[in-house]
């Protein structure tokens, strides 16, 4: 049966909207922020994956809330409400990230948890700003290629200088481009090849708080110019050499069902540059949005490896 109503949070059992949203100013692009839990609580940063947004975890994020944390995530930049830029790297996503961490962290190392691309992000950012984190959680977000080349110091100058010129002539194409209208099970649909494993209802719901209703119809907030594989030069493996190094508490899930928006990392892949004392789980029948299909579950390994909030 086609679905006559437009979905809300009653349709999404254990959903919740955010208890404060508002923006910052991060180099002169507006970052949204959404914040679950009591404000005076212990910060704990969420940090959501490429194509998504900060409202995707209205079913998480409230049981970490509900522990006592002050749950606090935001939309990259060119994602849900966040500013458009004119460029985008995985750089300038960093930078944002640091902006949030300084404005809601006032700079004490806070727990994270990271989502596929923010997962990823999180790594680069703690062993760059080992300062910022007092634990780490990554939910499917450590990406590899195998096997990791060796790279010639001139062979790298030479990759990146393609990799930028490659970044500004699809820049170029798209400057003009618009996201496809449509109804809001339309856009569910779309959505639904991209997440197989998740409800029809959930996929509805999404729409409603990641896309914004025109006169031609309902589009997604994601800036058209973004693709998979497009946040700049970058390159997977170079977030996985970080990883051994690391000082921070680490915990990584990976998931046995392997998606199109997901990694595909096994966990022989990591396993060599696992830090010392961190933690490696294969998560048995799920995918790469295993906090969406299993919330509790996962909610509960995080706590446990958090620990009570300071």
């Amino acid at each position: 049966m086609v679905p006559t109503t437009s979905p809300t949070l009653a349709d999404i059992p254990g959903g919740r909207a955010p208890d404060r949203e508002y923006r910052i100013d991060a180099g002169g692009v507006g970052i949204a922020i959404h914040e679950w839990g009591d404000a005076d609580a212990p910060p704990l940063m969420l940090a959501h994956g490429g194509f998504d947004f900060a409202r995707t975890f209205d079913t998480f994020a409230p049981l970490l809330a509900d522990a006592g944390w002050r749950v606090v995530s935001w939309d990259h930049r060119g994602h849900g409400d966040s500013d458009h830029a004119y460029l985008y790297s995985w750089d300038a996503d960093l930078r944002d990230a640091s902006a949030v961490f300084d404005h809601a962290a006032d700079r004490r190392a806070v727990p994270v948890v990271g989502h596929s691309k923010g997962g990823a992000m999180m790594i680069q950012l703690a062993d760059a700003h080992p300062f910022r984190f007092s634990r780490l959680v990554n939910i499917d977000g450590i990406p590899s290629k195998r096997p990791i080349p060796d790279v010639a110091e001139h062979e790298r100058t030479k990759m990146l200088a393609g990799e930028l010129t490659g970044w500004l002539d699809h820049r170029h194409r798209t400057a003009e481009s618009q996201r496809k209208p449509g109804t809001i099970d339309e856009l569910a649909r779309r959505r639904g090849r991209m997440n197989p494993r998740l409800s029809f209802d959930w996929l509805r719901y999404l729409v409603t708080v990641g896309a914004t209703e025109t006169e031609e119809g309902w589009r997604w907030k994601l800036d058209p110019s973004m693709r998979f594989g497009g946040f700049g030069p970058w390159r997977p493996e170079w977030a996985l050499m970080r990883l051994s190094g690391f000082g921070v508490p680490f915990y990584g899930m990976l998931v046995e069902i392997k998606e199109e928006m997901g990694w595909s990392t096994l966990a022989d892949d990591i396993r060599p540059f696992l830090p010392e004392g961190g933690r490696l789980e294969m998560l048995a029948g799920v995918g790469h949005f295993a906090h969406i299909e299993q919330p509790h579950e996962m909610a509960e390994r995080v706590l446990e490896f958090l620990g009570a909030p300071a």
